[in-house]
């Protein structure tokens, strides 16, 4: 029997040659676009085949694993292979080098040491001279460190393309959002793809309705609309399934899942933005979490957009809004748009226990902690109603009359409350911009410094990603500065298009979703109580495309 380290493995069928049943396998980081097995895959399977052949050993299986990274230790083939260990099949494992079997050198290091010796497996990495047989194995763990570190420098190096490329606003996912293709000439840039684009505009269309994404989900099923898998294999971009589709593979393609929704209500991509570096990372273990919107890197104006910036924003407030259905199931009609103007917290609509019971709308901070955190803000659903209704007719009507007078007035008080906050947002801009130019030059005497010797290496790398780190903090900033100084300039503009969504409402009987959603941004109810205990509440409604509320008093 074969001795290691002085223990028995057990491995009395390997006296002779004839006696190995070898299982041959094959790794390679990523493909190589070719079509099928990837060449340096085949290379090194007949390479192995070869060896094995010379040896007199029967090859009991090939397995292959094309496109993982050596720091995955969940590898479909080397899973299988493993199996095959543990049942006995296979008594000799054979790899180009140590690097293949993998690159996490704790999980490699188990299965040299361990995991193979006592499933009386031989190990052997061919080019490493690595053979668990032979007394030639101190230097498999060091191997097995170096291999980690060499992955490590790439993935800071692989990073690092994809932060410059995040910054430049260069797509680099391997699938196109839905509703979008790569450009054919250049794969970081994105075209709007005619099939599903409308799609798209149809979940946004019910999304500005006011429908929270489980709405929109049912409505897209009844539709028979495929899910974006199914669009995907169908182009023959993926083989995957959903595990609707594995269920049904006949009604599976319409299931839709609630988070999918979300996250393309959610993504900027479709205002004609690329946003990146969305999850936090983490060396060997992967993604661990995801980052806020307000951390990702947004770059404005890199492709058409699918919806507009507005109408985008407007879904964002509303998600972040969206309150669940009551107790019987049935959503309010101003769900999500009605706020406290003290705490800002949400109104809540519940049925009162009175004789004659009524509907109203109570501040949520409230009802959850009483009167010495926020007051009730009480409003009758009724009186809501009303005020909303009314204030919608009278500003259609206005603008019947006169549409371009009221245009310049709003357009006049937008211009003058926004001038400073504008010209404050170009000063700051203007400032970063300069400050970036500044470390552009300080990068480069950097380099000048370090080839003639005027600054050793680790002042170098200290100076240099402090610079670095700098720089990107700024490219960040600018860029939302910019979209800040975009959404301020569209805000002036937008006068015109509420006077021409508004006009059809003059005559307006009575409210449902759609028409609320359209309209109104948000409901403000603020109160007040004299020293005599009367409350006095004020609404206002504000307008989606108005950044001024109409202010409507009600006196208790």
């Amino acid at each position: 029997m074969a001795m290691m380290n002085g223990m028995d493995y057990g491995m009395e069928d390997m006296v002779s040659a004839s006696g190995f049943r070898v299982a041959i396998y094959c790794r390679l980081s990523k493909d190589d676009d070719l079509q099928g097995e990837s060449a340096s895959i085949a290379n090194q399977r007949d390479m192995l085949e070869k060896y094995c052949e010379r040896q007199g050993w029967e090859v009991v299986s090939v397995y292959q694993d094309d496109g993982y990274t050596g720091l995955n230790m969940e590898r479909p083939d080397l899973k299988r292979m493993l199996k095959a260990v543990e049942r006995r099949q296979i008594n000799l494992v054979i790899t180009k080098d140590l690097s293949r079997l993998g690159r996490n050198y704790l999980q490699t290091g188990i299965l040299i040491e361990d995991f193979f010796p006592r499933n009386g497996v031989r190990y052997i990495a061919m080019n490493d001279g690595i053979d668990t047989m032979k007394d030639n194995n101190d230097i498999a763990p060091f191997k097995n460190i170096l291999n980690e570190m060499y992955s490590k420098d790439i993935s800071k190096k692989v990073h690092s393309s994809y932060l410059l490329k995040a910054q430049k606003g260069q797509f680099t996912g391997c699938l196109a959002p839905f509703g979008y293709k790569k450009d054919p000439e250049n794969k970081n840039r994105l075209l709007v793809d005619e099939e599903t684009a409308p799609v798209v505009r149809q979940i946004f269309g019910y999304a500005l309705e006011g429908h929270g994404p489980n709405y929109i989900r049912r409505r897209l099923e009844e539709n028979k609309i495929p899910c974006p898998t199914w669009w995907n294999r169908n182009r023959g971009l993926r083989n995957v399934r959903t595990k609707w589709e594995k269920k049904d593979p006949v009604n599976g393609q319409f299931m839709w899942d609630f988070s999918v929704i979300k996250e393309l209500l959610m993504n900027p991509v479709y205002t004609g933005a690329i946003a990146s570096q969305k999850a936090h990372y983490k060396f060997k273990i992967g993604t661990i979490g995801d980052k806020k919107p307000e951390e990702w890197i947004v770059v404005e104006g890199q492709h058409e957009a699918i919806i507009d910036r507005e109408s985008f924003n407007i879904v964002q407030e509303k998600l972040k809004s969206r309150q669940r259905p009551g107790k019987s199931g049935e959503i309010s009609l101003f769900a999500g748009l009605v706020k406290c103007g003290e705490c800002g917290k949400a109104l809540c609509i519940r049925t009162t226990h009175e004789k004659f019971p009524k509907r109203i709308y109570s501040c949520k901070t409230y009802n959850a902690f009483g009167k010495t955190h926020c007051t009730q803000h009480r409003v009758e659903y009724d009186t809501l109603y009303a005020l909303v209704l009314n204030k919608i007719r009278e500003c259609a009507k206005m603008a019947l009359v006169d549409g371009e007078a009221v245009a310049g007035k709003l357009s006049d008080t937008c211009e003058a409350e926004q001038k400073g906050q504008k010209e404050a947002l170009e000063r700051s801009l203007a400032k970063d911009e300069e400050r970036i130019n500044i470390l552009e030059k300080m990068v480069l005497r950097l380099y000048e410094d370090i080839a003639a010797g005027r600054i050793n290496e680790q002042n170098f790398n200290l100076m240099l990603e402090k610079t670095q780190k700098e720089q990107e903090e700024l490219k960040a900033k600018i860029s939302e500065e910019k979209k800040k100084l975009a959404d301020e300039i569209q805000l002036v503009n937008s006068a015109r298009q509420w006077i021409t969504a508004i006009q059809e409402y003059a005559d307006i009987a009575e409210l449902d979703a759609a028409v609320l959603n359209k309209l109104v941004k948000e409901i403000v109810v603020h109160e007040e109580i004299d020293s005599d205990k009367t409350r006095h509440i004020s609404i206002e409604i504000h307008f989606n495309l108005k950044p001024i509320p109409e202010v409507e008093q009600v006196r208790k």
